[in-house]
């Protein structure tokens, strides 16, 4: 696929939104709105790399409260014509199919390699990628299970999905950021000994990064949208992180 001149592919990943608390997660939204204004403009693609919300479940008729500017400008975007891709990352891995339903998304639940002007792009949330993390990749299988997503849905809402918030929040302080990196880090370069690939593209870790990991083969983590405001642009040439203000 062949971009065409003066449009970019744009990438964001871990907004978290829904925490720490509704004021701020609301600001959050607000920006997120913003960029999304800014980048309509010259878009012809958008990568959501999860984790888009701190806690995404969604049940038969009912899914979590509040977001409703953020889910009406990506039906916008959507409607215009602009392809939005939503891979689920460790906290929201939960979403079904009211996104594609209600917005047109393309749903993504594993890393995908997509060909861009002949460059080559691995992209994915980027958890428990590699031979390590094995307790994590349990704890995945098991929450993925649609049996035990069932028995979940079971839960009333207004106990299930602060429940969820709370076991989320205590998820994601847990992480070790630098081993994640590093875990990441090396499952990019051994997938690049087997094949083509130009640009590793992840969300997950938090912290903005764009290194060369072997001669003419980068890695790039987007960061998030907590403290960093930070996201990928792809112009059909490169890819570069740039920071939002507003």
């Amino acid at each position: 696929m062949n971009i065409k001149e003066n449009k970019k592919i744009y990438f964001l990943s871990d907004s978290h939104l829904g925490i720490p608390d509704e004021q701020s997660s609301f600001k959050r939204e607000l920006k997120f709105i913003k960029w999304l204004d800014k980048i309509k403009k010259d878009a012809c693609e958008i990568y959501l790399l999860g984790d888009i919300f701190d806690f995404w479940f969604e049940y038969k008729t009912v899914i979590p409260k509040g977001y409703i500017r953020l889910l009406g400008k990506l039906a916008e975007i959507s409607d215009a014509g602009i392809k939005i891709n939503y891979l689920t990352g460790n906290h929201d891995m939960w979403v079904k199919n009211y996104f594609e339903k209600e917005l047109k998304m393309t749903i993504i639940r594993e890393p995908i390699k997509k060909i861009y002007n002949n460059l080559s792009l691995y992209i994915g949330h980027g958890d428990g990628l590699g031979s390590a993390d094995t307790g994590y990749k349990i704890i995945k299988k098991i929450f993925s299970n649609k049996l035990c997503q069932k028995l979940y849905s079971l839960i009333h809402p207004d106990i299930a999905i602060p429940l969820g918030l709370f076991f989320s929040n205590k998820s994601r302080n847990s992480h070790n950021e630098e081993d994640n990196g590093e875990r990441l880090i090396l499952y990019s370069k051994q997938l690049a000994e087997k094949e083509k690939i130009d640009y590793f593209i992840f969300g997950h870790r938090h912290l903005p990064l764009n290194i060369e990991i072997m001669p003419g083969i980068r890695y790039i983590n987007i960061g998030d949208w907590l403290k960093h405001f930070s996201y990928g642009v792809f112009d059909g040439k490169q890819i570069t992180l740039e920071y939002f203000t507003e």
